[in-house]
């Protein structure tokens, strides 16, 4: 039996553990081969993917119609690509479909994970505990300035309400909070069900102490929160993004709290985080006065993309890749959630 070579970009030290491990729980050494590089995948790195089946990306690895192109011309072997994360916009379908490659994702490997670092985030912001943390680290117990709120009875707004903004509505309803939805295909049947409402995202905005999101990054959702849509947020209200960084507008975000309009906010993404996160530059000068500014803040949190960082993720999200690759090079069809093709063409009308 013929094993197929993938090559990994912008692997970490937990990917190889969890991926090892996987391919050995799935039965799959005689099938795949792994070979793991830290660097990204870009037009300059392209070549490391010569005489490879596949490769398997993440999301900060370019994937651009001429990234594709350079891997038609001098890696022709490579038949999918294989993303390890369920957004798939770093990717330039139309050429991956022009070149038959096949593009592939882990549409859902763990809602928990994400929907919990989201209220993480929050918790931490409102009560300070990235101030009292450092405080009590050099043995100041002053309480001045951790003052938060009770989110008990506060409204929450929910931008996307897929699995992993249910996860998050589950919890706020647990805190005894009341929850305002937004979300393009509203299921009322399940706010019923559960007791949240869907409204219009300038009510959600005008109404809510809290609004986080949960949307995918798409042309419609990118910078769904920009100057306007903040500037009709509460007084005081705290804004957390735990989805994609594009969703929102960041410099309007920083002009935001300098004005004192938002309580704080708290981000695990960064519409411009690819030069930057997952990588160690704590020694070097920061170029991006944006995200500067955004650390810099007293009232804000930035965590570098780690939502999806639990144990149950990282399995979820390796079997699955596997699972895929596996099935791909045995002929047999790549589950229909897990494809990423291009949506249908429609007809013009006369």
């Amino acid at each position: 039996m013929t094993q197929r070579k993938v090559i990994f970009f912008d692997s970490k030290s937990y990917d190889e553990k969890t991926f090892k491990s996987a391919l050995k729980n799935l039965n799959g050494q005689d099938k795949l081969r792994f070979t793991f590089l830290e660097s990204k995948l870009s037009e300059e790195t392209v070549e490391e993917a010569k005489d490879y089946d596949a490769i398997c990306v993440f999301v900060n690895d370019v994937v651009s119609e001429n990234v594709i192109e350079e891997l038609h011309k001098k890696c022709n072997t490579i038949k999918i690509i294989a993303l390890r994360s369920a957004g798939f916009n770093n990717v330039h379908l139309e050429t991956a479909e022009k070149y038959d490659i096949k593009v592939c994702r882990v549409p859902r490997y763990s809602p928990y994970a994400v929907a919990e670092h989201s209220v993480a985030l929050l918790l931490s912001l409102n009560r300070n505990m990235h101030h009292a943390f450092f405080r009590t680290k050099q043995h100041n117990f002053n309480l001045d300035g951790l003052v938060g709120i009770d989110l008990f009875g506060k409204t929450v707004g929910i931008i996307g309400t897929g699995g992993i903004g249910m996860c998050a509505i589950n919890i706020f309803l647990g805190f005894g909070c009341k929850v305002l939805a937004y979300d393009v295909y509203p299921n009322e049947k399940v706010a019923k069900e559960k007791g949240f409402l869907y409204t219009t995202m300038d009510e959600l905005l005008r109404e809510s102490d809290v609004v986080s999101l949960y949307a995918p990054l798409l042309e419609s959702t990118y910078h769904i929160i920009n100057k306007e849509a903040l500037d009709k947020m509460k007084h005081g209200a705290m804004l957390i993004n735990t989805s994609r960084g594009g969703l929102v507008d960041a410099n309007a975000l920083v002009e935001c709290l300098k004005k004192g309009k938002l309580r704080g906010a708290a981000l695990d993404v960064y519409e411009n985080e690819k030069k930057y996160f997952f990588n160690d530059f704590s020694q070097q000068v920061m170029d991006d006065d944006t995200l500067a500014r955004l650390i810099s803040m007293p009232n804000t949190i930035v965590t570098s993309h780690q939502a999806f960082l639990t144990e149950e993720a990282l399995k979820n999200i390796a079997e699955s890749t596997i699972q895929s690759l596996l099935d791909f090079f045995d002929g047999k069809p790549l589950n229909e959630n897990h494809e990423v093709k291009l949506p249908p063409k429609t007809e013009e009308k006369k």
